[in-house]
């Protein structure tokens, strides 16, 4: 690659062995590659080695049993996308899968690659002639984070989509690597709030697998994603929602949000809504959540104030067709399935 130095590739059979080979010093991770091979070429990571997980044994495999369902991290976007199972009970995550990039890129990309992607923003997600003439950024080489100069945090912005709907569902994702062994956390918890550094992995952990507690009778789900062009672009905002209607009112409610912050968002304050109605007043209410907890900033072309509004909108919007379709036709052990239109 041009401007870049030159890497081995290695190609381990196991996860034991991947998480081994990932504690040598200036070794990556390689799944689809769609995110790091851009990064690569724009000289933003410059490794020593890089560990291919394509031909880790079982690490795409999918299974559903009474815990739930059980995706390896290693599972594509586009078998995410079609899957008959996923697309009944969980079709807010088929829906975000469909939505990443396009064709070409999700019959690579996988699950866990887009859960641990890097975040990006226009002043780290160029050439590296153009971060140079600008002095770079507190998140690659640079002192400033040139969104907020003032400042020490870097507000690089997390814009992958499945894990939207992942925290939706309260799903769970296996690390391994750790010296304690593997272990499951909640979602949430492989986030932090740093652009610069939004993975709590630790240096030779992996994300295995991703496990979904399978949805109560009578839960509708689904994603709606916003983006400046109709095909192939990341989320100006992302939400996922997933609840039940029981005699009129909100039984269960539960949001994601993606594209706005330096982490996927789990929308708290979400319970204080339950019981009620899903009428105008409800909604607004729900807006005000998403108004208050989304912290979009200047790195995107796109205004901040304009992509918090897009996700108010976006999940006023869902919330309402989610429970407009529950209360019409519930169906015992399944999902509606919405269309992954734009906000």
């Amino acid at each position: 690659m041009p401007g870049h130095r030159d890497f081995d590739v290695l190609r381990p059979a196991t996860l034991a062995d991947a998480t081994a080979l990932l504690l040598r010093p200036g070794a990556m991770a390689l799944a689809g590659g769609t995110d790091l091979l851009p990064n690569l070429r724009r000289g933003l990571h410059e490794p020593r080695w890089v560990v291919d997980l394509g031909s880790v044994a079982g690490f795409g495999d999918v299974t559903c049993d009474a815990d739930g369902w059980h995706l390896g991290a290693g599972m594509t976007l586009a078998a995410v996308a079609r899957h008959g199972g996923l697309g009944t009970e969980l079709p807010g995550l088929a829906e975000a899968a469909a939505s990443v990039a396009g064709p070409g890129h999700r019959t690579v990309a996988t699950l866990g690659g887009n859960l641990c992607q890097d975040t990006r923003c226009v002043y780290y997600n160029q050439s590296a002639w153009w971060r140079a003439a600008n002095r770079f950024c507190l998140k690659h080489g640079g002192q400033t984070c040139h969104v907020a100069p003032q400042g020490r945090h870097c507000h690089a912005a997390y814009e992958g989509d499945v894990a939207a709907a992942l925290l939706a569902y309260g799903a769970e994702v296996e690390i391994v690597g750790s010296v304690s062994g593997p272990r499951r956390s909640p979602l949430h918890r492989l986030y932090r709030d740093d652009g610069a550094a939004h993975l709590t992995l630790a240096a030779g952990e992996l994300v295995a697998a991703v496990h979904v507690p399978r949805p109560q009778r009578g839960t509708a789900s689904g994603y709606r994603k916003a983006r400046s062009r109709l095909a192939m672009d990341f989320p100006l905002a992302g939400v996922a929602a997933a609840l039940r209607v029981e005699a009129g009112v909100l039984a269960a409610l539960a949001v994601g949000v993606t594209g706005t912050n330096s982490h996927p968002l789990q929308l708290a304050g979400t319970d204080e809504l339950v019981g009620r109605p899903v009428d105008d007043e409800t909604l607004r209410a729900l807006g005000k959540l998403v108004a208050r907890q989304v912290t979009p900033m200047r790195s995107t072309v796109t205004a901040a104030n304009h992509r918090r509004l897009v996700a108010v909108a976006a999940a006023e919007r869902l919330v309402r067709e989610l429970a407009a379709a529950a209360s019409a036709a519930p169906v015992p052990g399944s999902a509606p399935r919405l269309a992954a239109n734009d906000a």
